[in-house]
């Protein structure tokens, strides 16, 4: 398994040669809140060569919405508490079932109704993300996120794309305020 830092890449077609599939686990502990419920969700937002949306708003693959239009891109749905070992949410990745036009899925985790319950990633720990082959327990590479987000409610976590024809994932850890809504509307989707 490869450890990755914020911005380290790998090849994913040279790490997990002949792969078609993988599985983007994504996890986090929360802190001890006042009460109020922490719900964090993992969304994969689909892009094309010139980092634009591919479909429109039919891009974003979350809770709502749990599977691509093209059925390449799948998320297990929403994890309201986050609680347990292992992977809260996952997005399966499956390359052959992929849009053609499409050449990067984002991953981003955001905390849902963040701004009225006075919550942020700083009172997030053991942020994670690995990258497993399909039906294999092994990642393949794992980043776990270190920083300390004090006013950011959603954070990318990583970035799965296409360069020179292999496919690679590039460990990001960039956050940022205004959640979902602030993230989306950076692609002109909201």
């Amino acid at each position: 398994m490869i450890d990755l830092s914020k911005g380290s890449r790998i090849n994913l077609s040279k790490e997990a040669p002949g792969a078609t599939k993988f599985t983007l686990g994504m996890g986090w502990d929360t802190r001890i809140t006042d009460g109020a419920d922490f719900d964090l969700d993992a969304s994969a937002l689909l892009l094309d060569a010139n980092d634009q949306p591919v479909g429109g708003t039919s891009s974003l693959v979350f809770y709502g919405q749990l599977a691509s239009p093209c059925g390449g891109v799948a998320s297990s749905g929403d994890n309201r508490t986050g609680e347990g070992d292992g992977d809260d949410e996952t997005i399966t990745v499956d390359l052959t079932q992929l849009n053609a036009d499409i050449a990067k899925i984002v991953l981003v985790v955001t905390i849902h109704e963040a701004d009225a319950r006075g919550q942020n990633f700083g009172m997030v720990n053991n942020a994670f993300v690995r990258i497993l082959k399909d039906g294999n327990d092994e990642p393949v590479a794992r980043y776990d996120l270190s920083e300390d987000y004090s006013t950011e409610t959603a954070v990318i976590f990583g970035e799965l794309y296409k360069k020179d024809g292999d496919w690679r994932f590039a460990a990001k850890g960039d956050g940022f305020a205004g959640g979902l809504a602030a993230f989306l509307k950076g692609y002109g989707l909201q």
